[in-house]
């Protein structure tokens, strides 16, 4: 039998975003980057699309408590430019920490998404916030009370192959009418070809027979 793979379509209740919260308090940079980049991108629903904005908004707290590796609060560092000679800028991720505490973890997070438009748009679902304090409270309580009415749709039946129609027997050629005597113009007919044809209807002419005889003996047969 063969196998049919079904395709499944992405709905609007699949494109429906949920919120999250996140406490950064103690964890490290790195690992806590890649959670938060696989809620936004989707990654962790079954109706994840490359192509779609599938993801969730992520709501991070206590964003300036997050711990690093190493030596990474001093070797780290952030460069922007102004845009005019000599307007190159410079900060390490413990100054950086100092002034913007909440621009550490959306660069680290980033990096993480595709370099594309669709990429800006998730990292416009991350709002990350210094204290343990937030102003979502309303999105997160409808998200969570929100119930997705999903309507049971039965799969249809599957098509059953037809079956391979059987290759009709080739009809036998009929035999071919002898042609009677009546049509062949047996006077104008030799004696060896007269015999011929008495032979093919099963007489038995004599070796001295006269032509007259045989085809006498050709119209009585028949």
């Amino acid at each position: 039998m063969p196998t049919y793979i079904k395709n499944y379509n992405i709905t609007k209740a699949d494109l429906r975003p949920k919120w999250h919260v996140i406490d950064a308090n103690g964890q490290t940079l790195g690992r806590l980057s890649s959670e938060i980049a696989t809620l936004l991108q989707g990654k962790h629903k079954p109706s994840y699309a490359h192509n779609l904005l599938t993801g969730d908004f992520v709501v991070v707290i206590n964003g300036d408590k997050f711990k690093v590796t190493g030596n990474k609060l001093l070797s780290k560092k952030y460069y922007r430019h102004s845009g005019y000679i000599g307007g190159l800028t410079e900060q390490t991720m413990e100054e950086m920490l100092d002034k913007f505490p909440e621009r550490v973890i959306t660069q680290s997070v980033k990096g993480m998404l595709p370099k594309n438009k669709l990429g800006r748009k998730m990292l416009l679902r991350l709002k990350v916030y210094a204290g343990d304090q937030h102003p979502h409270e309303a999105q997160i309580k409808e998200s969570n009370n929100l119930v997705q009415e999903v309507a049971e749709v039965k799969p249809k039946a599957e098509a059953k192959p037809k079956a391979e129609a059987k290759p009709k027997a080739e009809a036998k050629p009929e035999a071919e009418a002898k042609p009677k005597a009546e049509d062949i113009n047996l006077a104008g007919l030799t004696i060896p070809k007269l015999k011929e044809l008495a032979t093919s209807r099963g007489l038995t002419i004599p070796s001295k027979a006269r032509k007259a005889d045989i085809i006498e003996m050709i119209s009585k047969a028949e």
